[in-house]
């Protein structure tokens, strides 16, 4: 009986030793896949477009058991050529990834930037984006009729605010409309701001008489009252949001903005692909899916190479625009 007792102790230590753990694989590949140290770098201010995607990404990436520890910091100046430069710099550095969009390909043209998004290592495109024309609560503008009609009577003394430099999509916007309504968008009193958060103080304010934005960006404050939006600037309407488009008010403009990630350019190839595969990662998820619902962002995932090969077209669209409209 004894004998039959230690041979059963024997081979079940044998089993231990000898059989794999089988929930310890799934653990470790799933630490091996992490990128510890990333930092994520933001090229504008806090509360601005850039800095919202990135942080709900990085949260998102927690919460979903991508990521730990990711910090996300803030690198403004310059329409976001001073964040580019940091990244170009960097070269590579396979644990910084910087969030971006449409707004730095135009201030790389209207900054005179010395190095441009071609210099960088596309990663991923993650969402698109409707812009907004919204105005305070206490706005004597009711409705985009009556604000057209006072900007084409006077348009030097109607000045839009946007939360991107000259050649970001928050200038691009009401230039567009403004050569829509017949107006020379060089007589457009646009005030720059670092991000949407900068932006919105002077709005509620009424130290601009309109503001362009991110929907992302102001949400909350449309929402609770404080924004009135006369209109979208993308090709359909918003889900929770009571404005028409451009287009349905006549205003042949239709616009959508767009961001993504880059990191800095000669990085090898197992760190580019352990940061592809990280957004890609997070584009299946459903941290991420709801997150792109609750800021109104459409899904507009690309990887590395497609992605690349779309800023090159941006590019070449951003430029073909400033030149139009006589800013560039």
């Amino acid at each position: 009986m004894r004998l039959r007792s230690a041979l059963a102790a024997i081979a079940a230590v044998l089993l231990v030793l000898l059989v794999p753990p089988l929930i310890s694989t799934s653990g470790d590949s799933s630490a091996e896949a992490q990128i510890r140290g990333l930092r994520v770098l933001v090229p504008n201010s806090p509360g601005g477009g850039y800095d919202i995607t990135a942080r709900t990404a990085v949260k998102a990436m927690e919460d979903a058991g991508l990521q730990s520890n990711t910090e996300v910091f803030n690198l403004p100046g310059a329409g976001g050529t001073v964040g580019l430069g940091r990244v170009v710099n960097e070269r590579g550095n396979g644990k910084l990834a910087m969030s971006m969009g449409l707004g730095v390909v135009g201030s790389v043209y209207t900054n005179h930037s010395p190095v441009s998004l071609q210099d960088t290592t596309p990663i991923a495109k993650l969402v698109e984006e409707s812009d907004v024309i919204v105005v305070g609560k206490d706005s004597k503008y009711q409705n985009l009729d009556q604000l057209i009609d006072d900007w084409k009577a006077r348009p030097g003394e109607v000045p839009v605010g946007g939360g991107s430099s000259p050649g970001g999509p928050d200038h691009l916007a009401p230039m567009l409309m403004a050569k829509a309504i017949g107006l020379d968008p060089k007589q457009v009193n646009y005030v720059p701001f670092d991000g949407g958060g900068e932006l919105l103080a002077s709005v509620l304010g009424g130290k601009v008489a309109f503001g362009v934005s991110g929907i992302g960006e102001y949400r909350d404050q449309i929402e609770a009252g404080e924004l009135r939006v006369l209109a979208v600037t993308g090709p359909e309407r918003l889900p929770g949001v009571d404005a028409p488009t451009l287009l349905e008010s006549g205003v042949d403009v239709n616009f959508t903005n767009w961001r993504g990630v880059v990191a800095p350019p000669g990085m090898n190839e197992r760190d580019r692909a352990k940061l592809v595969s990280l957004f890609e990662r997070l584009n299946a998820t459903p941290e991420w899916k709801e997150a792109l619902q609750r800021n109104g962002w459409t899904e507009a995932y690309q990887p590395g190479p497609q992605f690349g090969e779309f800023l090159a077209q941006e590019n070449d669209r951003v430029a073909t625009v400033l030149k139009e409209l006589g800013l560039a």
